[in-house]
């Protein structure tokens, strides 16, 4: 009995019986054609896929606009028709009869880490103050500069006293006119 379960690949450990591939000759079977195939193709889509997760991604926010879509915005159109053909803008001035402006912003991320703006375009469409169209412009990230709008840092003139002499500064400091009666 046991060289019939040998012959048929099976073996005993305990009171468990596990059936083993066999080939000719009782021993193991070794991998196919196929099976070699199927391993290549599963092992090249997972390392596709870990390098797909690296190639990046590209983030696009705000108004994208073709060149087609600016050039229907010509002089002389009101505030309105500019609404109906670009839509609604991001921001607007009212200085000097006012101005639309669209944004857009093109940031790419790879994997984790931070996005990186790669590009920004801002469209700006100035008015009379009729509130008829004057010209179009159009800035891109070479146009423009950083602001800080907040640089997290205490003005001199404040650093140099220390809280009680912030809070006392005006004590003592009156000027008592000695012409007054």
């Amino acid at each position: 009995m046991a060289r019939s379960r040998a012959a048929a690949g099976q073996t005993r450990t305990g009171s468990t019986v596990s059936v083993l591939p066999v080939g000719l000759g009782g021993a193991p079977r070794r991998a196919t054609g196929r099976a070699k195939i199927a391993k290549g193709v599963l092992a090249a889509v997972f390392a596709g896929g870990l390098l797909g997760a690296c190639a990046g991604e590209t983030i696009r926010h705000g108004h994208h606009f073709s060149a087609v879509e600016i050039q229907q915005i010509q002089p002389g159109m009101s505030q309105e028709q500019v609404r109906l053909t670009l839509g609604t803008p991001i921001t607007t001035s009212t200085m000097d009869g006012g101005a639309y402006y669209y944004i857009s912003t093109t940031k790419k991320q790879v994997a984790f880490m931070a996005p990186e703006v790669v590009d920004r375009q801002v469209l700006a469409v100035y008015f009379d103050p009729f509130g008829s169209v004057t010209r179009v412009a159009q800035y891109g990230l070479e146009d423009g500069r950083v602001v800080n709008f907040s640089e997290r840092e205490t003005p001199p003139q404040i650093a140099e006293r220390g809280l009680i002499g912030q809070l006392f500064r005006g004590i003592g400091r009156a000027k008592v006119d000695p012409n007054a009666s």
